[in-house]
C-alpha cells in the first residue's frame, strides 16, 4: 500500500499515521460510517440551491446574490476541487454586474449532511473573502463551528475512496439506511 496521502498532506504526521493504520486495517470506511451514519436528503439542484440560500440568508445577508447552485459531474474531486465558486462579470449599461455560481462535485449527492454543509459554507465564504486566509477560515468557522473537523473527516473519506475504491453512503435517495 502506498504511504502517500494527498488529501492529508497539510495535517500533522501523527494524524497521517493514524489514517494509514486505519487504511491498513480496512477500518477507515467503517469508522466514517459509524460517525456519519446516513446521507443527506439534498438530491436535486433545486434543493441544493435552497439549502445554500438558507445558509446565506442566515449568515451572509449583505453578501452578493448567488445566482446558481448545482451539483456538477464535471468536477473531478481527485484532481481539482470539492466545489467551485465562480464570478462572471457582465457589462450592464454603464456598470458591471457580477453573477455568482456555486458548483458542488456530484459525488457529494450521496454524502453526510455535515460534508455537504462544509463544502457549501466554504463556497459561500468566497462571497466575502476571495482568498483562503485567516479571515476566510474564521468566516467558515462562524457559519459552521465544526468546519475544521468536517473538513478533516471529508479528507479522510476522500482518502478512503482513493485507496479502497468504494464510496460510502450509496443509499437510494429516499432510503434512510447507510
Amino acid at each position: 500500500m502506498t504511504s502517500d496521502l494527498p488529501y492529508l498532506r497539510s495535517y500533522p504526521a501523527a494524524l497521517q499515521e493514524q489514517a494509514r493504520d486505519l487504511l491498513a486495517q480496512g477500518r477507515l470506511g467503517v469508522m466514517l460510517q459509524r460517525k456519519y451514519p446516513q446521507a443527506h436528503a439534498v438530491r436535486s439542484d433545486k434543493a441544493l440551491y435552497d439549502y445554500a440560500q438558507e445558509l446565506k440568508a442566515r449568515y451572509l445577508r449583505n453578501a452578493g446574490t448567488v445566482n446558481k447552485v448545482l451539483f456538477d459531474n464535471k468536477i473531478h474531486v481527485v484532481r481539482h476541487a470539492l466545489g467551485l465558486h465562480t464570478t462572471v462579470s457582465r457589462v450592464q449599461g454603464n456598470r458591471l454586474a457580477a453573477k455568482h455560481e456555486i458548483r458542488i462535485a456530484s459525488m457529494f449527492k450521496q454524502a453526510p449532511e455535515e460534508f455537504l454543509r462544509m463544502i457549501v459554507v466554504h463556497e459561500l465564504a468566497h462571497l466575502r473573502e476571495k482568498d483562503h486566509g485567516k479571515a476566510f477560515y474564521q468566516l467558515c468557522a462562524h457559519m459552521e463551528p465544526q468546519y475544521h473537523q468536517y473538513e478533516f473527516d471529508l479528507r479522510l473519506y476522500l482518502t478512503h475512496v482513493e485507496h479502497a475504491g468504494e464510496r460510502l453512503w450509496n443509499a437510494a435517495p429516499d432510503s434512510g439506511s447507510a
